[in-house]
């Protein structure tokens, strides 16, 4: 096994099956920023461990001999917070009890590989290292750059692999307002600190949260029961109407579509754009130029770069575009790279977003009106 950099960040692997803990382990040792601390069988093994140095983050299956998961991770929150990264199977109680730990302080929910073709462990290898390093760069986490990324299989494709680039040049009529909102790492809690401070008439509002597939449908069931505004995953040819909010399913890309006078979505599949499926790119791409000035782009807490473009493409078709500020962003990356590029402009603290909102809402039906 080659060196690690003195500066690899440690993780901690937690799961009760033996193969997971050899997969997981060669999946966190192929990434040059990343090093295992210790592998551990069950919730007591891992406490052994952590007295004697803790790590920097920890890969925690929920399903555990003994103390399960879940309670071992509200045990590590009210005593030591530390960044915790959930490796759940896909099954209806996996998702729910995920997405319960993400409520209750997990960073990440990323879903436990299987065995598939080279590309499809590539791409999964990808995104566990993506969570992982996300996580220990979280508020809370460690302060400072990791070494060198893992790359990706094959090149780092763009929104020009679904959707053609706007034609910025063409009107586009006059319709209801349509909000659309992009997230990733921490985007679970920001987008319910959001979505709860919402009335009942809301806009119509489309949301990439990159989460995995079988995630999303819990996680919008949940909201649902929590908001006045009626929440739920995405489905092809579905409309979003005023007081609606849809949410693109995971491993799936959701294109915004213009009816008459309001929208509809197309969930699709089709490559990885800006290493994600669903992509913030792809729907902010739709909406640039489905929407134009009728829309209002808001980009939140998440790691890398994934919808920071596209905004741009929005800005330029009309849209008000809104990214998450430093402060309150979990991951201070994605709305980083969006103002950077010159593609935001406003940044605001989370519990302004919600009035934002209602606020874009308002004028724009005052304008339509006058």
């Amino acid at each position: 096994m080659a060196l690690k950099p003195a500066d690899a960040a440690k993780v901690l692997i937690v799961d009760d099956s033996a193969s997971a803990r050899a997969m997981l382990r060669a999946i966190v040792e192929s990434d040059p920023g990343l090093s295992v601390m210790a592998l551990c069988i069950d919730a007591f093994e891992a406490a052994k461990v952590m007295r004697d140095g803790l790590p920097d983050v920890i890969l925690l299956d929920l399903e555990l001999p003994g103390m399960d998961g879940m309670t071992f991770l509200k045990k590590i929150m009210a005593q030591k917070p530390l960044p915790v990264v959930i490796c759940s199977g896909l099954t209806a109680r996996g998702s729910e009890q995920s997405i319960a730990a993400l409520e209750a302080g997990a960073v990440e929910v990323i879903l436990k590989p299987s065995a598939g073709d080279e590309r499809a462990r590539a791409e999964a290898q990808v995104r566990i290292c993506d969570a992982l390093r996300a996580a220990v760069q979280s508020r809370g986490g460690r302060v400072g750059a990791l070494p060198g990324a893992l790359r990706a299989p094959g090149a780092k494709l763009t929104a020009d692999e679904i959707l053609p680039p706007p034609n910025l040049s063409r009107p586009v009529p006059v319709t209801e307002p349509i909000v659309c909102i992009g997230a990733s790492t921490g985007g679970t809690e920001a987008l319910r600190q959001v979505l709860v401070a919402l009335p009942p008439d809301a806009p119509a509002i489309c949301i990439v949260q990159h989460m995995p597939a079988g995630f999303t449908a819990a996680f919008a069931r949940r909201l649902d029961g929590l908001c006045k505004v009626k929440v739920s995953e995405a489905v092809d040819g579905a409309t979003v109407k005023q007081g609606e909010v849809l949410i693109a399913p995971g491993d799936q890309h959701m294109v915004l579509r213009r009816l008459t006078s309001g929208y509809r979505v197309s969930v699709l599949q089709g490559p990885y754009v800006s290493r994600h499926r669903p992509s913030v790119d792809v729907l902010f791409r739709s909406a640039a130029g489905s929407a134009g000035a009728n829309a209002l782009g808001m980009i939140l807490t998440g790691m890398g770069d994934d919808g920071a473009r596209c905004l741009g493409e929005m800005k330029a078709a009309g849209a008000v575009t809104v990214a998450q500020d430093e402060a309150s962003s979990v991951v201070y990356g994605m709305p980083r790279e969006a103002v950077r590029m010159g593609s935001v402009g406003q940044t605001l603290p989370l519990d302004k977003m919600a009035a934002t909102i209602m606020g874009f809402a308002r004028r724009h039906r005052t304008g339509v009106q006058a």
